[in-house]
């Protein structure tokens, strides 16, 4: 049967999602999980909550699903060693270096890749699959075909995204509240600027970003027959109340097969932005999937049913078999449950019945009667001889002594055999000025400037190159070119992007920018080396480490480092960075432009968004496809800084061309090297030197 994952922000949210039937609960400790503004538990609360949970027969699983900083490594190796101590069953992890860090720790712990992961596809299902993770939870924006394939060919547990709050980015690759204000989704402090207005061109009170919540409540049976093992509810975020109420309405979609008028009333009644949508799994993508959530007073009567459901209660969740007899001699009781835990004791000597005579259905119906315990008999194999009695009282005595015994032999565990974190190797980075990289967005901006000053690599997008492929040979033998992938490639987009990189590979171009785990398997495959893309958020040496065991020809680093940062990251492998461009800051399944016009006219140009301040976030396409990619309006900008740039170590610093013109490419480059003018209107340092809260 389906796991039924739900979110715990809290004790008391713990408490109401497990006593409506949760099977497992996902929840944070400390500062290294992406709900910063959660309740979250502490070193000293978890391991009440572990107990509390496997008492009752459900999982605990740790988020560890930000990224984290070198300095910041003992701090989370300590939280893993003690949440492995507290015998947590799962840890939750969007960041490879700390991937590496549980496997050093707690190795007999699985470990979860995250949607923060942005996987997507089999490929990248496998490559996780590789690194020893034993699930993986895919990103929200597949469809049920997409899952079904994978789920068909993935040697690894799935977990699917089933009700709750949708991201409009592909969760992982959201930099939109880092930009604005410093707090990164990626360090779980993400303000949800995607929730408020903006305008096309000029700001209007329009929400173009603002997704309503998902629901497939009426899709758990067509999820568990394609092979999914969870389906994860969110709302760490949220009250018990609301998680009360949506875990129990999915335990009993799960139980009956279906749901009721009744049950989406209720799921309505806890939560909702103008309804839900099933858009991503049923592949129905346009504007009925926007909403808003509507200010309204809570419903008296919900918050009462929802808080009688776990407040103060227990709802019987572990069958248990009792045993025993009833002898002249004496007594005797027992009980075991599925995990194979037996507690047994000894009763008093019974007395001759003088009125009413004990017998064996008596005892079983007094056993029985297991309220305000998380036990319930499902079986009670007693003996009794005749001519005897044993009072109500002793029985009830003995049954609440085996119980409590039981409880105590649930909430134990062996010590964990716990490994030492191995400090990452730190390899040198280079003592030269960074080499010039250039990427552009379209064939205009490779200019006869540009190729005169013949950058290190130039980055153009696959479907450029495959448009024109004599054009293409040409280009390569100018200068070195590395095709830039899509940084979203759905499985069954994945023939023809390997047989386009076939065919580049053909006309001279010998690697791939890929920004996204999924990419990696498929580009070895067409014999491409591989560089790695923002997208894969390399943030500490382990990380980056990691790459080199990948065998990547090169990274660039996360912008949401700062230059301290960078400068003692591991160079494992040649390290390049941005500084110059427009951060792409959303990935979106959506396309943006279709939304407003309802006509798919990405193709033939950009558009942008407009926020409360006027700020502007122009708008392009993801290579060739209808996905958006929300870009800042601002262009970072270190041209006039080469100082600072040339003592972090770094192989390559990259210039990024997305909206310029050809004339305005050429006014960049022209700068290159020259004393140059950094303009704080149209310019931003970006989180080079302000960093993150």
């Amino acid at each position: 049967m389906l796991e039924l994952l739900a979110p715990a922000g809290s004790m008391e949210a713990l408490k109401a999602a497990v006593q409506n039937g949760a099977d497992a609960v996902y929840l944070g400790c400390g500062s290294f999980n992406a709900r910063q503004g959660a309740k979250n538990f502490t070193p000293q609360t978890l391991p009440d909550a572990v107990k509390y949970c496997h008492v009752r027969g459900v999982a605990v699983h740790l988020t560890l699903n930000t990224l984290v900083s070198d300095r910041e490594s003992k701090a989370l190796s300590q939280i893993i060693a003690h949440a492995a101590g507290c015998n947590v069953d799962a840890f939750i992890v969007q960041d490879l270096g700390v991937v590496q860090l549980c496997r050093q720790i707690a190795p007999r712990i699985p470990v979860h890749g995250s949607t923060q992961m942005t996987i997507h596809s089999l490929p990248g299902v496998l490559l996780c699959a590789g690194m020893g993770l034993k699930r993986v939870v895919l990103s929200r924006e597949l469809s049920r075909e997409e899952i079904r394939y994978i789920c068909e060919n993935s040697p690894i547990e799935i977990e699917v995204f089933a009700h709750g709050a949708l991201c409009m980015c592909y969760s992982g690759q959201c930099y939109l509240s880092a930009a604005i204000g410093g707090r990164s989704g990626n360090r779980g402090r993400c303000a949800q600027p995607c929730r408020q207005s903006y305008g096309f061109g000029r700001w209007e009170n329009r929400y173009p970003l603002s997704l309503k919540d998902n629901c497939l409540a009426g899709n758990l049976a067509e999820l568990e027959a394609m092979g999914v093992t969870s389906i994860k509810l969110e709302g760490r975020m949220k009250r018990p109340e609301y998680v009360a109420t949506v875990t129990g309405v999915y335990r009993k979609a799960l139980e009956r097969g279906g749901v009721t008028r009744d049950m989406m009333r209720r799921l309505h009644t806890a939560f909702n932005r103008q309804g839900f949508t099933d858009g991503y799994y049923t592949g129905r993508i346009g504007p009925e999937m926007f909403g808003i959530r509507e200010e309204k007073q809570d419903d008296p009567a919900w918050l009462k049913e929802a808080r009688q459901s776990y407040e103060g209660v227990e709802n019987p969740l572990v069958p248990v078999v009792f045993q025993g007899a009833v002898t002249a001699q004496g007594s005797w009781l027992s009980v075991s449950d599925q995990e194979g835990h037996t507690c047994r004791v000894l009763g008093p000597v019974p007395e001759a019945a003088r009125v009413v005579e004990l017998d064996r259905e008596q005892l079983a119906i007094r056993l029985s009667k297991t309220g305000g315990t998380p036990y319930y008999c499902r079986k009670a194999a007693v003996e009794v001889e005749p001519g005897l009695s044993l009072s109500a009282s002793d029985i009830n005595a003995m049954r609440r002594d085996l119980l409590n015994q039981l409880t105590a032999l649930r909430a134990r565990h062996p010590a964990p055999r716990l490994g030492r974190p191995a400090n990452p190797k730190i390899y040198p980075g280079s003592r030269n000025h960074p080499a010039l990289t250039v990427q552009v967005t379209n064939r205009e901006q490779i200019t006869g400037r540009l190729l005169k000053m013949r950058p290190e690599v130039l980055y153009v997008p696959i479907h450029l190159l495959l448009g024109d492929l004599d054009w293409c040979r040409y280009l390569a033998g100018q200068v070195q070119v590395c095709a830039v992938l899509p940084r979203i490639v759905h499985d069954g987009e994945m023939v023809k992007l390997k047989n386009a990189m076939g065919a580049v590979r053909m006309q001279g171009v010998a690697s791939v920018l890929a920004g996204n785990l999924g990419q990696i398997l498929p580009a070895r495959e067409c014999s491409m080396a591989v560089r790695g893309d923002t997208g894969l958020n390399l943030f500490n040496s382990n990380a980056v480490n990691m790459m080199r065991e990948l065998e990547l020809s090169s990274v660039c680093l996360s912008f949401e480092m700062t230059l301290p940062q960078v400068r003692d990251v591991s160079k494992a492998v040649p390290c390049e960075l941005l500084v110059y461009g427009r951060l792409p800051l959303m990935v979106t399944e959506n396309c943006i432009i279709k939304n407003r016009t309802g006509q798919c006219t990405c193709r033939t140009g950009s558009a942008k968004l407009v926020d409360k301040t006027g700020a502007d976030f122009p708008v392009i396409r993801d290579g060739a496809s209808c996905r958006s990619v929300l870009l800042n309006g601002k262009k970072l900008y270190w041209l006039d800084r080469q100082e600072d740039i040339d003592r972090l170590g770094l192989w390559a610093q990259r210039l990024y061309f997305t909206t310029e013109n050809p004339r305005e490419v050429d006014q960049v480059l022209s700068g290159w090297g020259h004393s140059v003018t950094f303009d704080p209107g149209a310019c931003t340092r970006g989180l080079y030197l302000r960093g993150l809260e």
